[in-house]
């Protein structure tokens, strides 16, 4: 076995080893895998690798990002993230997962990385690592990692027909092309970081404003909520495994109100007027990822579908 460097030509194995552990629980498309694994400029090339057998064949790899983004958005640049750290079940208990871990490690740190985070990266496929993988939780435990949180991804069958909430404070609609500067005045005002950048890199990919709901008061925009389907610019976290359905499937989140204007019921109200646009465009199933908010969604009829146990370690 030997370690090589990452590589988009193998694109095709790495999703196939993917599949052949991972599938039954996180179907992999080569379209989502170069995205997030490959385009995103955040991936650490230098301190990514594949893992390969005497024939050449790849029997793991891990993926590693810290943040590259020039776009006008400050995030902590002494955490890295590993995405993934895959080996091939044929192939463990060799030591592999250990070399791929270690060497991943000792490179982000000469990068200038301080904190390591399993998974929840930029264009990321997991919050944390998946609760039905504890022997995987374990390990890393056995490796320095602490749970800081458990997360949830939740679930919403749509058994019935929603409306749009009323009420005469506010308005509810999808967003114009011509208010994105707008949003993005919002976000950096009342939630800057991540969701600012990831705004903007939406509309970097040609997104034109269908995949946000906005809440108006006054004709200001005081609330956003993220929702996504198959017809979205990119493939957005909460549709990811959307394979696993026989249907479509639609995602919410994130969302946000004004902190001035919280407390008053708009929260819910956006995420109610979300399902409906959803439900305009024949969605069946609505995907809520990343969230510890369970008691919340759950007066919309959402229910936990995956756990997630997120994990962080300083390697200064």
């Amino acid at each position: 076995m030997k370690l090589i460097a990452w590589n988009r030509n193998r694109l095709d194995e790495l999703v196939a080893l993917w599949n052949k552990e991972l599938a039954v629980d996180f179907p992999m498309r080569e379209e989502l895998f170069q995205q997030n694994s490959f385009d995103d400029v955040n991936v650490s090339n230098n301190s990514s690798y594949m893992a390969v057998d005497d024939q050449d064949y790849v029997i793991g790899f891990v993926v590693t990002k810290r943040w590259q983004e020039k776009i006008g958005v400050q995030m902590d640049p002494k955490r890295g993230w590993i995405q993934v750290l895959l080996v091939d079940s044929a192939h463990r208990g060799k030591g592999i997962g250990t070399k791929l871990l270690k060497r991943a490690e000792a490179d982000l740190q000469g990068n200038g990385i301080e904190e390591v985070q399993l998974a929840g990266d930029p264009f990321h496929y997991f919050s944390g690592i998946p609760d039905q993988y504890q022997a995987t939780q374990k390990w890393v435990e056995k490796h320095g990692y602490d749970k800081r949180i458990d997360t949830y991804d939740l679930l919403n069958h749509l058994d019935k027909k929603y409306d749009l909430p009323e009420d005469e404070s506010v308005t509810f609609s999808i967003l114009k092309k011509e208010e994105e500067a707008d949003l993005i005045s919002f976000l950096v005002k009342c939630f800057p970081g991540r969701w600012v950048y990831e705004t903007m890199k939406y509309f970097e990919m040609a997104g034109d404003g269908r995949e946000f709901v906005v809440a108006k008061k006054e004709g200001r925009i005081i609330g956003f909520c993220r929702i996504n389907d198959s017809q979205s610019p990119f493939i957005a976290q909460n549709v990811y495994w959307s394979p696993l359905f026989g249907q479509e499937v639609g995602g919410i989140g994130p969302l946000g109100i004004d902190p001035e204007q919280q407390k008053q019921g708009y929260g819910l109200a956006i995420v109610q007027a979300a399902m409906v646009y959803l439900q305009r465009r024949h969605i069946e199933t609505i995907i809520i990822d990343w969230t510890i908010l369970v008691d919340f969604y759950q007066k919309l009829d959402f229910n936990p579908w995956k756990k997630y146990g997120v994990y962080l370690k300083n390697i200064t």
